[in-house]
């Protein structure tokens, strides 16, 4: 394609309807890794399906500003013993964002490991 055809602002709307529809699918995978975790986690509850979708919003959102500043990404085991320290810090703040998220720190270091297993199962990126 010549470079002359080519409309920049048609271009920007395409990366932004990709950027919302992958926001979109990367909440519910989180959503259901989340879920999953919560349910074998000891000491890790969620209220209902609104708290758990809020939470995955909110540990997308930290997860992206964790990364950003620090270029630490919150992988249980994709970046090794940092990932995984991460990933259960962003478990444990988002109890106190959230109504109707309830974990402990036990519980945030568990369901930062059963996040990493599952995450490795399911397919696409949950933190």
């Amino acid at each position: 394609m010549d470079d002359k055809n080519r409309n920049p602002e048609r271009d920007r709307e395409r990366e932004d309807n990709f950027n919302v529809g992958e926001m979109i699918i990367r909440v519910l995978v989180t959503a259901i890794v989340v879920g999953i975790a919560a349910y074998f986690t000891p000491g890790f509850t969620i209220d209902g399906i609104w708290s758990l979708i809020l939470a995955s919003i909110v540990i997308g959102v930290l997860d992206h500003l964790i990364q950003k500043f620090t270029g630490v990404s919150a992988s249980p085991f994709g970046r090794g013993l940092s990932g995984f320290l991460v990933a259960a810090l962003i478990l444990y703040v988002t109890k106190f964002i959230i109504p109707g998220f309830h974990i402990s720190v036990w519980g945030a270091i568990i369901g930062a490991l059963v996040i990493g297993i599952v995450d490795a199962i399911i397919p696409g990126r949950a933190m």
